[in-house]
């Protein structure tokens, strides 16, 4: 590479047919990857920790890939804009495959951990390149059909990941969660390598922000502690707690004051000057609260009260999935066809927040069926929000900002998934064994002995006398549904907030305006 005189626009690559076909599959593929290694190990996790004799580190497994996948979304965004987004595509699924391999290959808990916060820092390339890359090679115009396909993996993965997840663990060993990546990955690598051919971009060297970086990291890290820990490892006044909640407090107010004077800032602080920005990015952060609650504590509840296996509990989240799928495709279908798309986010919140009155109206007696159409409308809400949002955020700043702009959202997205699930998770665990502890006592629990509220599964369940399991359905109705109730003020706000995003039209290609600034580049030899 040899210094160039001339300077050169960033030209748009716009792909069609059958190019764009495989390209949007391997997008698909390596999305799915990412969303499926957040809920493969839901149903796996008392097998492999039962293997690895590690339940106290058990929490871990979860939080390593989470955290990682986090802090790395606005990383990767700026990057991809300073550098490229084809290589850090591949550097993503390498790093996810080599996460993937050293999980298969794990011994013991710590090294399984490690393996997973690798796999995070693949996963969390994976999921803002394969946004920001769509980006680059659709206009906003035709933009909305291909993230409603990306939007589809989500919904495959939240039904596919705890049936795998139980499925690997019940029969050919919990390994092949990590194994089966393998293959799918490799897929996603040949074909991005020959098919994906990105837009020209500047080649000068990036000036990374290493500060940016380094305060967002810490006090990522601390919220997301706060987050899983608060409440179950420590009481929420306990000095870790409080200690942690100072750091990410000291550690936010440094990012901001670094991203001030950073000259490339991995979250400028110039993208909450746009206010649909803002607006889409604070319902994303809602809805992603509520639908977490819903998608990871539903299933508990409903495997509890029909005494299904843990691998055939995940199908009770196909109407979830199903909604939405049928959501994502359709709305972005119909924003790429009519250009309209004001009154999506808004219909996202109202469905959301209807879905969850309705969830906390279930009762004892409630039929599967009835439990499955309420989820199908929070999902038929997800499913409009989470690609029409991102299209939003996208469509508000040029193509040379769009992957620090779609990875700066997803970061606010991604930590509102975790509150959302850490919140529901507190309130609901800790009503159940309260009443549980209260309602069972020292009853006996058949072969089994006494009740222990903290050690009962479906199995075990099943075999005590029906008055006894009526007693445990109960609890788990009394304790979850309260929860829907509590979030539905904050979703209702997330709806308020989104009936004011204005709708700005969506340009028919990805060329920069004519008075963007020539960028300085590097000539290839």
């Amino acid at each position: 590479m040899r210094a160039g005189t001339e300077r050169t626009r960033i030209e748009s690559k716009e792909l069609r047919g059958r190019e764009l076909g495989l390209v949007i599959f391997a997008l698909f593929v390596a999305t799915l990857l990412a969303a499926l290694d957040q809920t493969i190990f839901s149903t796996a996790l008392p097998t492999v920790v039962g293997d690895l004799h590690g339940v106290e580190l058990m929490l871990w497994v979860t939080t390593a890939y989470i955290l990682a996948a986090t802090i790395m979304m606005p990383v990767y965004g700026k990057l991809g804009d300073l550098a490229g987004r084809k290589p850090l595509l591949l550097s993503a699924l390498g790093l996810f495959l080599a996460g993937s391999v050293l999980g298969g290959l794990a011994h013991n808990m710590s090294f399984l951990i490690a393996a997973r916060a690798v796999q995070g820092l693949g996963g969390g390339g994976l999921m803002i390149s394969s946004m920001a890359i769509v980006a680059d090679i659709v206009p906003p115009r035709r933009r909305g059909t291909y993230m409603g396909i990306l939007g589809g993996a989500w919904s495959f993965a939240s039904v596919l990941g705890p049936i795998l997840g139980g499925w690997f663990a019940d029969s050919i060993g919990w390994r092949w969660a990590f194994w089966f990546n393998l293959p799918l990955g490799l897929l996603a690598v040949v074909v991005a390598l020959i098919f994906l051919r990105m837009p020209a971009v500047k080649k000068a060297r990036p000036r990374l922000d290493i500060l940016g970086m380094t305060t967002m990291a810490i006090s990522t890290t601390a919220i997301i502690l706060v987050i899983s820990w608060g409440g179950r490892n420590y009481d929420w006044a306990s000095s870790v707690i409080l200690g942690l909640i100072g750091v990410a407090v000291v550690f936010g107010v440094a990012l901001v004051l670094v991203e001030r004077r950073a000259a490339e800032p991995i979250i400028p602080l110039h993208l909450f000057r746009d206010r649909n920005f803002n607006l889409a990015t604070a319902g994303a952060l809602i809805s992603s609260m509520a639908f977490l609650g819903v998608v990871i504590y539903m299933p508990s509840y409903l495997q509890m009260a029909t005494g299904l296996s843990a691998t055939s509990s995940g199908l009770l989240l196909v109407p979830l999935s199903a909604g939405i799928l049928i959501a994502s495709l359709g709305s972005g279908v119909i924003a790429s066809k009519t250009g309209r798309y004001r009154w999506m986010p808004g219909l996202s919140g109202l469905l959301i927040s209807v879905s969850l009155y309705l969830l906390s109206t279930l009762a004892v007696d409630s039929s599967l069926w009835m439990a499955g159409s309420y989820m199908f409308i929070c999902g038929l809400g997800t499913g409009i929000g989470f690609q029409i949002l991102v299209l939003i955020v996208q469509n508000s700043f040029p193509i040379t900002e769009v992957g620090t702009a779609t990875g700066a959202h997803n970061f606010f997205r991604q930590i509102g998934a975790s509150i959302g699930s850490a919140v529901v998770g507190t309130l609901f665990t800790g009503r159940l064994v309260g009443l549980l502890g209260e309602r069972l006592g020292s009853m006996e629990g058949g072969p089994a002995g006494p009740a222990d509220p903290n050690s009962l599964t479906p199995a075990l369940v099943a075999q005590w006398p029906q008055e006894v399991r009526d007693l445990v359905v109960a609890s788990y109705n009394e304790a979850l549904t309260p929860v829907f109730l509590y979030m539905l003020p904050v979703m209702v706000l997330g709806f308020i907030l989104m009936l004011f995003i204005e709708e700005k039209p969506l340009a028919a290609t990805n060329r920069p305006p004519a008075e963007e600034p020539l960028k300085p580049v590097l000539e290839s030899e």
